[in-house]
Parts: structure tokens; sequence; C-alpha cells
């Protein structure tokens, strides 16, 4: 009798902890789709009203006089391609010289507050740091410039490029390392010789995925670069246009050419995202497994 009692229990409670599994897996499922349904939510709606405003003139004009159809957003698209190759240029090298510093070449006890510190800057609002180099470059110059918006954008650059380099290098198998060690090869040979070419590939999917997150920021370019200019410039001394701060003004603006327009923008920022995003996704998990199968 106690033996049979023993196995009903049991398998009650096998059933109860079934039966918990399956509510936790449906309620993780019903999140997921959640998330999904957002993100889906959004690219649709910008879909259907940017794709009627979609057109070549978009990419080849600059504004045209309030009132007036026509017009695009050829200013807007050129600064923030030059935005963003400045804010690179400015982040990759720097981001990739503290991951190796703090993999290859600092104590634990160093290593650790440096890790904990681009976390922290990761998570700072990027509404921050464009007050900050506003306090640091613009107000003191009394001038915007495509120079400081580039250099708040390489701020929300540097930890993304740092921990992505991070990771990749810890991938890289000790024995690379021993190895040349046994050979009598110095530690910044071996780095850059042997552990940097192996990870290149993680280092520019990190790169892409950064340029991703500059690209569509706006709250650093607003105290830093947003004195609105509607010409193509190149030059990053004066003032440039943003897709995302064109974007903002468009969507205030009083003329529904310009807030279609500003839809178009939107289109084209999130789809120019998405691509790299994705292609970064997809070169990190080849970058990795090209790493653990070496």
């Amino acid at each position: 009798m106690s033996d049979g009692t023993i196995t009903l229990e049991a398998r009650g409670r096998v059933r109860r902890r079934k039966f918990k599994n399956r509510v936790a897996e449906a309620l993780a499922t019903i999140a997921a789709f959640l998330a999904v349904g957002v993100l889906a939510a959004v690219v649709i709606a910008v879909l259907l009203r940017g794709l009627p405003a979609l057109n070549l003139s978009l990419f080849t004009d600059v504004q045209s006089p309030f009132g007036e159809t026509g017009g695009g957003v050829a200013h807007a698209i050129v600064g923030t391609i030059v935005l963003v190759t400045l804010a690179t240029l400015i982040a990759l090298p720097f981001g990739v010289m503290v991951a190796i510093y703090v993999t290859e070449f600092a104590r634990p006890s160093v290593a650790q507050p440096i890790r904990l510190a681009l976390d922290v800057l990761n998570g700072v609002p990027s509404i921050v740091i464009g007050v900050f180099v506003f306090a640091l470059i613009v107000q003191p110059l009394h001038a915007q410039s495509g120079w400081a918006g580039a250099f708040a954008l390489a701020i929300v650059m540097l930890p993304l490029v740092s921990r992505a380099t991070m990771e990749v290098l810890e991938l890289v198998p000790s024995a690379l390392r021993e190895a040349g060690f046994a050979l009598g090869v110095s530690r910044w040979r071996i780095v850059l010789r042997v552990v940097f070419p192996t990870v290149l590939g993680g280092v520019a999917t990190g790169a892409v995925l950064a340029v991703a997150r500059a690209a569509g920021e706006t709250a650093p370019l607003l105290f830093t670069s947003s004195l609105y200019a509607n010409t193509v410039s190149f030059d990053p001394g004066q003032p440039l246009a943003s897709l995302p701060v064109t974007i903002f003004i468009y969507s205030e603006a009083p003329d529904q050419t310009l807030n279609d327009q500003a839809w178009a923008a939107a289109l084209i920022l999130m789809a120019f995202v998405l691509v790299l995003s994705v292609t970064a996704r997809a070169a990190l998990a080849r970058s990795r497994r090209r790493i653990e199968g070496r």
C-alpha cells in the first residue's frame, strides 16, 4: 500500500513539473512572438508610409522650397555618410587597441574595471553623450560642426567595437599563443602576427554593428551638428545634415510633402540598419565557427 502511495505521489510530482514546464515554454513563446510582432508592426508601418514617397529624386535632390512638390534628402544622406565614416575612423582603432590591451596584456585587476567601464558607457543614454560633447567641444568653440557630431558618434561606437573585439579574441585558442612563446617570439608580435589576423573577421563584424548603431542616433547630433543645412556638403568643419535629424525635422514640419519624405527617409535608414545588422550577425557567426574549428 505504501509503495503504491509513493508511486502515485511520484507521478503527481512528474505531472506538476511537466505542467509548469509547458506553462514556462508557452510564456516564453508568447514573449518571443510579441517581440517579433512589435518589430513587424514598425517595419510594416514604415513600409506603408514610406514606399509611396520613395523615388529617385529623394536620393539626388535637396529639400524643395516650402509648399512645392519634389525635393529629396541627398544632403542628409551625404552628411550621414561623412559623419559615420569619421566616427568609425576615430572609434575603430581606439576600440581595437583597448580590446587588445584588456585581453592580451592587462592584469585581471586592471582588466575587470575597464570591462565594467565599457559596459557602463554602452548603457549611457546617447543624449547624455551629446550633452557631454556639447560642453566639451561645441560650447568652447561657439559652433556646431561635423567633427563634434562624429566625436559624439565615436563615443557611442567605442564600447561596441571593444566588446565585440574582446569576445572574438577570447575565442582564439591559447595554444596559438603558447606556440609563439615556445619559439621565443615576443607577446606583441604574437598578437600582431598570429592572434589579430585570426579574429579580423570578428573585428570587422563589431565595426559593422557599431556603424549600424551610430547611423540611427539622433540625440547626440541634436547637440553637436543639428544646425540645419540644406546643401550637400562634405566639410566636417561645418554642421552637417544627417538622416536621423532630418527625419525629426521633416516629421514636425507643417508641409505634408516633408512629412511624407520623413517616412521615406526613415525607410532608407531602417533598411540600411537592418542590412548591416543581419550581415554583421552572419559574419560574426561565421568568424566564430572558423576560430573554433581552427
